[in-house]
């Protein structure tokens, strides 16, 4: 366990006020005995033994456990000094220490006894004393290891986070990698294709070269568009690449729209978007996937509440997508778990799509919102 390091400033002025003025106070009560000259060096070593155990509490415990042998006025660093071995050292010790206290003292009221108390009130006074300690200070220390081990598996648990969240971003990426790389492939070959039908067939009518030239300059604009996020991908090249099934768009809504309708969820789509046919392709795959993750939350956290979908934009102006759902009552446990990195990879999505993604609770909803740039 990590060891406590008083802060010896404030350490210091306590032992000093606590100890000393205790060891004041027994001294006072002592005057006029025979021993009274002996018992002021004593207070004064005591003292000392008491200060000393703030940076070797064995040492300085046992060297007042001695003292107090000889006087009542070491028995204020004594016991001070057993607390501390019982805070700061291992119970076998803090036990050990506890015992030479106890015996330090009986020996003591023996050669001084006290007028006030007789002697087996005193040695119970004395073993309740000690054993109250050793409890407090073995009580106060598995309390600081508990607390130490919760804050380090907090901090364990907090690492682990970030490492999941971590590797759901770069698979997010190398997924969209692998996919951009056939959608850039495809482009790059019709642009090729064309390409080349203007190279080798000068004697085209005007219209026919009109129409490749435009379907050459198209090609290289989405081309351009989707290399711009293959760029931004940290891709790691696989042994062995899995065949990609073609991937839906804002074309494929209305299907996704009910598929979920028909297990049953109430879903409300209000669609404010003109002339989505020149929704460039990457941001209407990623128009699809934000409404899929909503209504996926949707039905894991809040089942059986209806479903707000709101799609509004135009070529020119930023597209936005909303889905918002109430909240589920308080104590309703999701229908199936989940490890919270959907949001995660569809945050990175919509990112690398140029955009913002935005999710938060507000007046008992949960709303996720994103924004795509939708060129003129």
């Amino acid at each position: 366990m990590k060891r406590i390091r008083p802060s010896y400033p404030i350490a210091v002025a306590g032992v000093v006020l606590g100890v000393g003025g205790l060891s004041t106070l027994t001294l006072w009560s002592q005057a006029g005995s025979p021993t009274w000259d002996l018992d002021v060096v004593i207070a004064a070593l005591s003292l000392a033994a008491a200060l000393t155990q703030l940076w070797w509490p064995a040492q300085g415990a046992l060297a007042a456990t001695l003292l107090a042998v000889l006087s009542p006025v070491a028995t204020p660093a004594a016991t001070m000094g057993a607390l501390q071995v019982a805070l700061r050292r291992r119970l076998p010790v803090a036990a050990a220490m506890a015992a030479a206290g106890v015996a330090a003292h009986v020996v003591q009221g023996l050669w001084r006894p006290n007028s006030g108390i007789s002697q087996q009130w005193w040695l119970l006074l004395i073993c309740a004393s000690y054993g109250a300690l050793l409890g407090w200070g073995a009580l106060a220390r598995s309390r600081r290891a508990l607390l130490f081990s919760l804050h380090e598996r907090a901090e364990r648990a907090e690492a682990e986070q970030g490492r999941r969240i971590a590797e759901a971003r770069m698979a997010e990426r190398r997924r969209l990698a692998s996919e951009m790389h056939d959608v850039l492939a495809h482009r790059l070959s019709l642009v090729a294709t064309h390409a080349g039908a203007l190279e080798y067939r000068p004697d085209s009518s005007p219209e026919q070269l009109a129409r490749a030239a435009g379907v050459v300059r198209t090609g290289v604009h989405q081309a351009l568009e989707e290399l711009r996020q293959v760029i931004g991908l940290l891709r790691e090249q696989d042994e062995q690449q899995d065949e990609l099934e073609p991937q839906p768009t804002l074309a494929d809504l209305p299907g996704l729209i009910a598929d979920a309708r028909e297990a049953g969820q109430e879903v409300r789509l209000r669609e404010e978007v003109t002339d989505d046919g020149a929704l460039p392709h990457a941001a209407s795959r990623t128009v699809y996937r934000v409404v899929q993750e909503g209504l996926t939350n949707a039905r894991k956290h809040a089942p059986g509440r209806p479903v707000d979908v709101l799609l509004r934009g135009t070529p020119g102006m930023p597209l936005l997508i909303e889905v918002r759902n109430p909240l589920a009552p308080a104590g309703t446990a999701p229908l199936t778990p989940g490890s919270g990195l959907g949001l995660v990879g569809l945050t990175e999505r919509v990112r690398l799509a140029g955009g913002q993604l935005d999710h938060h609770h507000a007046d008992g909803e949960f709303r996720l919102a994103a924004r795509l740039p939708w060129p003129a």
